[in-house]
């Protein structure tokens, strides 16, 4: 068996969902389920109940889990450890979005890179939502990634930063602005159920939205789901709707002029932003001196 099927096995028994899955690896749904189907063939029993609108771990997916999870762990420790004997070399992988590469990753990179540059960065870009997915899958050994309201135990969290969650309108004059302003948010008469809102599909973010809205019983008009900040923003700029981002990924857009910000009472709480890893992959000398490093670069413990 080799650890790139068992990376895939623990993907798919993490998410429960073959679509999800091929989505996180960027496989075809095919694919995915060929590698599954080969991993039973080779035990000789099932590791998943599937039907056409769920799929569950057998008893023995339950333990084959746990050993695809120590196997993977082990291999990725073996493969650092036989590389640092004297100075640190070898791979980290890293998986964050396009605006956290500049926002918050370039400042840790250029103090790890002088401290240990036999160390290679293997940099992986795409929606944050992804992030800690990823890493409980064992495809990346650290995520650039907002805090979950429910870490999983597997993971551990190093908050970075913190970055205003906030409600977003066009600033050009168009037919949104207008019922924006109409609206009087201050006031408390914002127009949920007419006005277009732009959210994200899925992740952190979608869970502390989700989250506002149920507590105050809002059920507000969803124009569009979107993978990714960056593409709200830019949906919002458009003029296509209103729109959630952390102000971060606003100043960092180069749309922070086409946007501006909607005072909504008792707002949105802020996004903590910050690096998450397996656990098990943080004894890995390599993985753990990025963990330091970040720590010591915005000036908190670890």
């Amino acid at each position: 068996m080799d650890s790139r099927a068992l990376a895939v096995f623990i993907c798919v028994a993490d998410t429960l969902n073959f679509s999800r899955s091929a989505e996180i690896l960027h496989m075809s749904v095919s694919a995915v389920s060929r590698t599954v189907r080969r991993l039973e063939d080779e035990l000789g029993q099932p590791l998943l109940e599937r039907d056409n609108r769920s799929v569950a771990l057998t008893r023995a997916g339950l333990e084959f889990r746990e050993y695809a999870l120590r196997s993977v762990a082990e291999w990725q420790q073996l493969r650092r450890r036989l590389g640092s004997d004297a100075e640190l070399a070898g791979e980290v992988s890293l998986y964050c979005s396009v605006t956290a590469t500049y926002s918050v990753l370039a400042p840790i990179l250029e103090a790890f890179r002088s401290t240990h540059p036999a160390v290679e960065i293997m940099m992986h870009t795409g929606d944050q939502a992804d992030g800690i997915s990823r890493v409980l899958a064992g495809q990346d050994d650290v995520a650039v990634s907002g805090r979950p309201q429910n870490l999983p135990r597997r993971l551990e969290f190093l908050p970075l930063l913190e970055s205003p969650l906030e409600f977003w309108a066009p600033t050009a004059d168009c037919a949104v602005r207008q019922m924006v302003l109409a609206g009087e948010t201050a006031a408390g008469g914002f127009d949920w159920a007419g006005i277009p809102f732009i959210v994200p599909e899925r992740g952190i973010t979608k869970d502390i939205l989700d989250k506002w809205l149920h507590e105050r019983g809002i059920r507000p008009r969803v124009y569009a789901q979107v993978a990714g900040h960056e593409a709200i923003v830019a949906m919002v700029g458009l003029g296509l709707g209103v729109g959630i981002a952390p102000t971060l990924v606003v100043q960092s857009s180069g749309m922070a002029q086409s946007v501006s910000r909607i005072a909504v009472p008792d707002g949105l709480p802020p996004l903590t932003v910050g690096l998450c890893s397996l656990r098990q992959r943080l004894q890995s000398p390599l993985v753990n001196s990025l963990w330091e490093v970040a720590g010591q670069t915005y000036g908190v413990g670890v």
